[in-house]
């Protein structure tokens, strides 16, 4: 599927399925993309999908029907013949049974991350999509945006000289936060902290769980899949110093936590390191249960220079870091035509974000649609989602063996030593879809 295009479509027929506190934003950045047409809303909860048709009423063009109530709601939707997307943001553990369903309706899909959580479910998104002819894409917007993009076309361009080490975290504080983040909204089955399947995503299991935001970029520099490829890794986690002790807390205040009294929580820091077949490496971060500031694509090292992302700058030598004025004459030199193009779209659209980031319109987003419209291979592929993926259950069982290393597999075949890269950021070719 690396390279494959499919038919143009000139309207892309949506449906979405998974309306919680992702889905619900997801709704109104779909509904701001020409040539997008939202047919239907699906979700456990029927408020949720009543609210998601509310906000997207100033868009006349979407008037989708509504799936409810039903925990099987979603593969009626996959079973329509009018969709050609579907779109899923539901719980992680139904993300390869749903795109796997679509796939083999004839649907194209789009998953938030991840697209599976198993070795075995990685393969099998693969397969199906191989064997329908049907793209699978994860969504990861750290890729194309900001200075992701910048850098990826430094990279390419020679200004870090050959790469040889790279870093990416998910460290995203979900506890050590005040005590209203953790106060239950029943009214919308949902609080402002961890939603109960993501706080139970926590439970006996310790690795990387979300390794995708912090790895895509880097994989991305690395020309992972197209050139070069995973080798083997290593993992190892810390104890649990927070989630426990904030579970009797809560559980003081709130009997619904009661339940989660005396688990056995993930360790607080996750640390996976990557080699590849070419020798590079790769280090990945996972802690959201630490009072640490987020952070994400983290660094690229070559040997002519480094890109540090917080605070952004670049060192070309062991001088120093250097100036300010010097730094952003860089970006502007080696800002991709892609973020040019979709900062512009952007600039003319009237509606294209409402408030939380799960609402604005991304360039991911965007380019996504654009290569549906145009008949374009994606910039990311199925491929791409199955081996950012497997790092999560791979480094559970490293972890598990305490830091024995595990090979990566090569979900291409052997065909990323001839495979063409992927990522377009020059916009050869389309670049045509507007936003409203």
């Amino acid at each position: 599927m690396h390279g494959y295009a499919a038919p143009k479509l000139e309207t892309v027929r949506l449906g979405l399925i998974g309306i919680g506190s992702r889905g619900s934003g997801t709704v109104r950045r779909m509904a701001g993309i020409e040539g997008v047409e939202i047919k239907v809303l699906c979700d456990l909860f029927p408020d949720r999908v009543s609210a998601a048709l509310e906000s997207i009423r100033g868009f006349p063009q979407h008037s989708p029907d509504s799936y409810s109530g039903s925990e099987d709601e979603w593969k009626r939707v996959c079973e329509r013949e009018d969709i050609d997307l579907i779109y899923i943001a539901t719980p992680w553990r139904l993300h390869s049974i749903i795109a796997v369903h679509a796939m083999e309706r004839e649907k194209h899909v789009y998953t938030e991350l991840p697209v599976a959580n198993t070795i075995e479910e990685c393969w099998q998104v693969v397969e199906t999509s191989e064997r329908t002819r049907r793209h699978c894409f994860m969504g990861c917007s750290s890729c194309h945006d900001g200075m992701s993009a910048v850098v990826l076309n430094m990279v390419r361009r020679g200004f870090l000289g050959e790469i040889i080490h790279g870093e990416g975290n998910y460290i995203h504080d979900r506890v050590s936060k005040t005590e209203a983040r953790w106060v239950r909204d029943k009214e919308n089955h949902n609080w402002f902290g961890f939603r109960p399947w993501r706080l139970k995503e926590n439970i006996n299991r310790n690795g990387t769980l979300y390794p995708e935001h912090g790895l895509g970029p880097v994989a991305q520099m690395m020309d992972l899949n197209y050139g070069d490829q995973m080798d083997y890794m290593v993992s190892i986690s810390s104890d649990d110093f927070t989630l426990a002790d904030k579970m009797k807390e809560l559980a003081a205040m709130d009997d619904f936590y009661q339940p989660y009294v005396g688990l056995n929580f993930r360790g607080n820091m996750n640390i996976t390191v990557i080699r590849t077949h070419k020798g590079r490496t790769i280090m990945l971060q996972h802690d959201i249960s630490s009072p640490r500031p987020g952070s994400r694509f983290q660094l690229i090292s070559g040997d002519k220079g480094i890109y540090h992302a917080n605070p952004p700058r670049i060192a070309t030598s062991d001088e120093g870091w250097i100036p300010g004025e010097e730094f952003k004459a860089l970006v502007e030199k080696y800002t991709p035509e892609m973020t040019k193009k979709f900062d512009e779209k952007v600039r003319h659209a009237s509606q294209v974000s409402s408030g939380r980031s799960y609402e604005v319109v991304t360039a991911s987003d965007w380019r996504l649609i654009d290569c549906l419209r145009n008949g374009l291979p994606l910039e990311m592929d199925v491929y791409d989602a199955a081996l950012w993926s497997a790092i999560t259950p791979l480094s559970e069982w490293s972890v598990s063996h305490e830091g024995t290393s595990v090979k990566v597999p090569d979900f291409t075949a052997g065909a990323w030593k001839t495979n063409k890269r992927g990522m377009d950021i020059s916009v050869r070719n389309g670049g045509t879809t507007a936003l409203a």
